[in-house]
């Protein structure tokens, strides 16, 4: 691996393989910046069928929660995260500004974080847990059953005990994806859906022919799984249930010994449910079994979701090295950005920056260490 940092030249004409989150970030950050962008996109750059082979950026809940997910991964998840947290809210004004909109892409609300008093100790748990990855954590308060319901009288009132995670936050995603998706379109970007490619240094190969550019940038995801590349698919599956009879202010995570369970409000009355995390690379509908265990879960937060209806479910393969954390791989004429996994919305803007730092040569690119391994 070369560090092309050490170029003096800057690129002007860039391709980027792959619009999904991270694609579509990439080409909108470029272009402001006055550089030649060429978008390549396999499928459907606006797919709309939940089962379409569409990025996992359209299936993810959107949560931005640091905190929530340093239990389950390192401190420099929890790091990149933080920095999310600073970077989302400038880019979700800026593109509200952009498209004349006013609605909110971003919430700063926090999250909660509950559990039924027979399963009080997987609390305790992911506090232990929290403090072994950051020793020094103190960004949680203990709240009491009067305090939960006081951050969210919707809930059940038979949760006794839970923690209140202040800084944690939440983006309206596809409404974000949409109107970054017509800003590209809209813009002086060459969009190519429906055309899938291989890659190499300073080149795209489409249809059997290649086309020359100063760089290409790979961010296809499961795309770019070759069997010399330690990539893997990891299914994921969500349910998206419409109500008006229950309100929540931020994300509602259920501790149970099986699962983790997330409720994510979004505008509209609507909420999305996930929980399953599956070393799988089936595409497949939702299973029965997921389907009952995330519906009896949801009805366990509060009895009003019994009236909620059932408006979506859809799944999809959230790609993932096997360490379980993203990379940024450099080489003169091509830089290679993978594996998120289930922190899409969490690290983007961290390896967005890191990438943009290697495209206009900056000394010392941010998250160098965690992302640019060797």
């Amino acid at each position: 691996m070369k560090d092309s940092t050490h170029n003096t030249s800057l690129p002007h004409k860039i391709a980027i393989a792959g619009a999904g989150l991270l694609g579509r970030l990439l080409a909108w950050q470029l272009n402001k910046a006055g550089l030649e962008v060429s978008l390549f996109e396999a499928g459907s750059f606006t797919p709309t069928e939940p089962q379409s082979k569409r990025a996992a950026a359209f299936t993810a809940a959107g949560m931005v929660a640091p905190l929530s997910e340093a239990v389950v991964s390192d401190e420099g998840v929890y790091r990149m995260g933080q920095f999310a947290l600073a970077h989302w809210p400038h880019w979700a004004a800026r593109l509200s500004a952009d498209s004349n909109t006013s609605d909110p892409l971003f919430f700063s609300n926090g999250s909660l974080v509950v559990a039924h008093p027979q399963d009080a100790s997987e609390l305790e748990q992911f506090v232990r847990e929290l403090h072994f990855v950051i020793p020094e954590c103190r960004r949680y308060e203990a709240v009491n059953q009067l305090q939960i319901q006081t951050l969210e009288p919707d809930l059940s009132p038979s949760f006794q005990q839970g923690l209140f995670l202040e800084e944690e936050g939440h983006l309206h995603n596809r409404e974000f994806l949409r109107l970054l998706g017509d800003e590209i379109i809209q813009s002086t970007i060459h969009l190519r859906e429906h055309t899938a490619v291989d890659v190499a240094a300073g080149k795209i190969i489409a249809n059997g022919t290649a086309e020359t550019f100063d760089l290409v940038i790979d961010c296809r995801g499961l795309g770019a799984k070759t069997p010399a590349r330690q990539l893997r698919g990891v299914r994921g599956e969500t349910l998206h249930v419409e109500t008006s009879e229950i309100r929540l202010q931020r994300p509602v995570r259920l501790m149970h010994p099986r699962y983790q369970l997330y409720v994510v409000p979004k505008p509209g009355n609507r909420f999305i449910i996930g929980a399953t995390q599956i070393e799988s690379e089936d595409r497949s509908p939702v299973t029965l079994q997921s389907s009952l265990e995330l519906s009896s879960a949801l009805y366990t937060l509060s009895p009003a979701f019994a009236e909620a209806r059932i408006i979506e479910m859809d799944t999809n393969l959230r790609p993932a090295f096997m360490d379980n954390l993203p990379r940024v791989d450099i080489e003169d004429g091509l830089i290679s950005a993978n594996g998120l996994f289930r922190h899409g919305y969490l690290l983007a803007p961290a390896v967005v920056e890191n990438v943009l730092a290697h495209v206009f040569n900056k000394p010392e690119p941010i998250f160098s260490a965690l992302l640019n391994r060797h």
